[in-house]
């Protein structure tokens, strides 16, 4: 599959390797990780940043375009342990309750979520994978800002608390931006989460 060089940078972009300054591409701590080296057009004096050719053979890359092209993804063991566990969890908790726009969530509290967001006008979208190894779903994705919600429910179950660790250390370990909800934030999210996504960038209203 050819893919532009405009598409490349949107997923480099969603991996956190590069962002889009006001001239150019400028690379991320997580893009020098992956060998990214921060250069600029000579003529023009717009950045950009150049890849070794051993990126080709980066997992994450190629399970992005081969999402991009809807081609299968392959796996390892790993990771297939990983999605036993996390469809483990998924079955358990049915995504049955339905919200403004169509998307079907696991509890009321996301459902109330989601339809605030909608209501704002804020693009979402519900359980998108994490752009990393490991096989992790968020609860919510805002393009905007590259911003992840987590709603941590079920505070009293040893198995969520250990999930929800697990979850958190790897948000922690990729630097993504993440907003933490729990059920006292869902009861005023018109006072919480417009103050919480302005603290990147996103304005609410």
């Amino acid at each position: 599959m050819d893919i532009s060089a405009n598409k490349i940078n949107f997923l480099l972009s969603e991996l956190g390797w590069v962002y889009k300054g006001i001239k150019g591409w400028l690379t991320t701590p997580q893009g020098v990780r992956q060998g990214g080296v921060q250069d600029e057009d000579k003529k023009s004096g717009i950045p950009y940043v150049r890849w070794p050719e051993s990126i080709l053979k980066n997992k994450l890359l190629q399970n992005s375009v081969e999402q991009l092209s809807g081609a299968t993804i392959s796996t390892d063991p790993v990771q297939e342990a990983q999605k036993s566990e996390e469809k483990g969890f998924r079955e358990k908790f049915e995504a049955k309750h339905r919200s403004t726009d169509g998307h079907f969530v696991r509890s009321k509290a996301e459902m109330l979520i989601d339809n605030w967001l909608y209501m704002a006008e804020i693009v979402h979208a519900y359980e998108r994978k994490l752009p990393v190894e490991e096989d992790v779903y968020c609860d919510f994705y805002l393009p905007t800002g590259k911003v992840y919600i987590e709603y941590w429910g079920y505070e009293n179950e040893k198995k969520y608390l250990k999930r929800k660790k697990a979850k958190k250390d790897i948000y922690e370990k990729y630097g993504f931006n993440l907003i933490e909800l729990k059920d006292a934030h869902v009861q005023n999210l018109d006072d919480i989460l417009p103050r919480l996504l302005l603290k990147y960038g996103i304005q609410a209203y």
